[in-house]
């Protein structure tokens, strides 16, 4: 079980420096390929004034492409991810193992 815990700490962590790269690597300028869609992002009051300026400044840089950013708390923002209603989930402590066993359960994890 240890095993899991640490791949969805790492997936959850890549999704966060994805994102913060993407937000910090852009050339300023719109994409040229009409790039749109959304990104959902829900989870931890402690972590959201991070996650919206970072938002804010993604969404600039990346016109059509729509950042929403939700504060159900940690433990609401899990549940949301391994619903499959989000794509990043802010946390401001580590999943818990019930919370691991759902998201596998509902095939967001793997083995």
């Amino acid at each position: 079980m240890r095993k899991l815990f640490d791949k969805l700490t790492f997936i959850l962590s890549a999704f966060a420096i994805a994102f913060f790269a993407f937000g910090a690597c852009s050339s300023g300028h719109s994409s040229d390929v009409g790039t749109r869609g959304t990104v959902n992002i829900d989870g931890s009051s402690t972590v959201f004034p991070i996650t919206e300026a970072v938002a804010e400044q993604f969404q600039e840089e990346n016109k059509g492409i729509y950042v929403v950013v939700g504060i159900s708390g940690t433990g609401g923002g899990f549940e949301r991810f391994c619903s499959g209603e989000t794509h990043i989930t802010n946390a401001s402590r580590p999943i818990k193992r019930s919370e691991a066993e759902v998201c596998q359960s509902r095939g967001v994890l793997e083995n």
